[in-house]
């Protein structure tokens, strides 16, 4: 299941002969229609709009795509974007009806149907202030200065709304930095942890898991630490965890820490980029450790994705979870990419990730508030000015999944080299069968075969496109 097919290609079927006239609002429902096809696309002219495909016809005997729903892959546990600091402060500040609005089209059942949120275990780089659940000048290898009291301003308050639009939420934590008191050198800010704090560190943990519960949040999953090979300087909250490091603190400490107190929080290790599946597979090759890993975070900033196939390979009992990669506020083609994340969701999906986690939810105009060195975007932005809302490519992509591919979908085969289009297609609970289409080359028409029938697809230059079909 390798993702990149880099072909040359071109096709003269223009986008506007796919769009129809329909009145129905943006979201309308995907199974709202009584046809047993349907389909939306996104183009510079229409986002997420649906449009009229012909029927299937009889097989031919050749197609670009064959999708083949009996070669089932990895199971689909949701789409969503990070809940940080800066992304709940923001949510916080918003007028409660705008916010509710808001929430709606990101998580609701008639929106993005959003269904998984990170959250920071302490300050992240987008936060409003440097912080941890136990910062002092003094170690308290004990814990008596441990709260959570920083989140339940704005945070949490956030997280329990959010599970109130979709009860569904499957949220997932990571650290920046363990106590500044617990590094070489003192500070959250760079550096690297200190091994003799590994137990203390280990109960950290497992308060955190505890508090939140008991504030109404349950935290399904975790990692040890959020990009395990940057200090970035010392610029922002971040800690060096040497691979060896990782391994004794996970095995000797983390993994018996949550047994013996009950907690079924998954465990994940790395949450680093692709580049770094060497150390994944070196980490996993120590039996103690794999018995408390559930498996791998990734984030793709750089490398490849082909790489997760490669991990999997090795260790076909852990899973790969994309945990982390945003949009750039200052990119030109921020709103605009839709066609890119599209291609990159289906190299993501098509190498055996369970879900893909975008990076901040929500920020303003100029990617604040911020106390790090980078400024990203959030999956949309709201002027801090005129409250305005935008919408990411990013954002446009995830409709393209997010809307359609239920939880416990299983990616299924789909074979075809085409011209500049990435795709990838599930199996959905209910049945129904689900192909997604990037296209970051010139229009064409192509020819999709499933079950002994073909469909024809006009597919618009810069576009993103779904097919849902019983």
């Amino acid at each position: 299941m390798n993702s990149r097919r880099d072909f040359l290609g071109q096709a003269a079927v223009a986008a506007a002969s796919l769009l129809c006239s329909s009145s129905k609002p943006l979201w309308a429902a995907v199974s709202s229609s009584a046809s047993s096809t349907r389909a939306w696309v996104t183009t510079p002219d229409a986002k997420f709009r649906p449009i009229t495909l012909p029927s299937w016809r009889a097989g031919s005997a050749s197609a670009d795509i064959d999708i083949d729903p009996a070669t089932r892959y990895q199971s689909v546990l949701g789409f969503g974007a990070a809940f940080t600091d800066s992304s709940c402060y923001l949510l916080s500040q918003m007028e409660s009806t705008h916010r509710t609005k808001l929430l709606h089209e990101l998580l609701g059942a008639d929106g993005l149907r959003l269904s998984m949120g990170r959250t920071c275990i302490g300050a992240s780089d987008y936060a409003r202030t440097l912080y941890s659940f136990d910062e002092s000048q003094t170690p308290d290898p004990e814990l008596k200065r441990f709260s959570i009291e920083h989140d339940r301003a704005y945070i949490l308050p956030m997280l329990l709304a959010s599970q109130q639009v979709n009860p569904e939420m499957y949220y997932f934590s990571a650290p920046w930095s363990p106590p500044g008191w617990m590094k070489a050198g003192g500070s959250m800010l760079g550096g690297s942890m200190r091994k003799e704090y590994f137990g203390p560190y280990a109960q950290y943990f497992v308060k955190f898991i505890q508090a939140y519960r008991a504030a109404g949040v349950k935290v399904r999953a975790i990692t040890s630490q959020n990009e395990v090979d940057t200090d970035q300087n010392g610029r922002m909250a971040a800690a060096l965890w040497g691979q060896e490091y990782e391994i004794g603190f996970i095995k000797e400490f983390l993994g018996p820490a949550f047994r013996d107190a009950s907690i079924d929080t998954k465990i994940w290790i790395l949450d680093h980029n692709y580049n770094l599946w060497g150390r994944a597979v070196d980490e996993l090759e120590d039996p103690e450790l794999r018995k408390y890993v559930d498996g791998v975070a990734w984030h793709g900033y750089m490398g490849e994705a082909s790489v997760m196939t490669r991990v999997h390979n090795a260790f076909p009992q852990k899973h790969a979870y994309w945990t982390e990669g945003g949009p750039d506020i200052s990119s030109p083609t921020y709103s605009t990419d839709w066609a890119k994340w599209s291609c990159d969701f289906a190299k993501i999906m098509r190498n055996w990730a369970r879900c893909i986690v975008s990076w901040n939810l929500l920020l303003d105009e100029n990617g604040d508030p911020n106390i790090g060195p980078f400024k990203c975007g959030g999956l949309v932005t709201r002027n801090s000015k005129t409250h305005e809302i935008t919408r990411s490519g990013q954002y446009w992509a995830f409709a393209h999944y997010s809307k359609a591919v239920r939880r416990g979908a299983r990616v299924i085969e789909s074979k075809g080299q085409v011209s500049g289009v990435e795709h990838v297609a599930f199996l959905n609970p209910d049945g129904s069968r689900v192909l997604v289409l990037g296209n970051q080359g010139s229009a064409r028409r192509l020819s999709v075969r499933a079950a002994g029938k073909s469909l024809d697809i006009d597919l618009p230059a810069d576009s993103a496109f779904t097919v849902v079909w019983d």
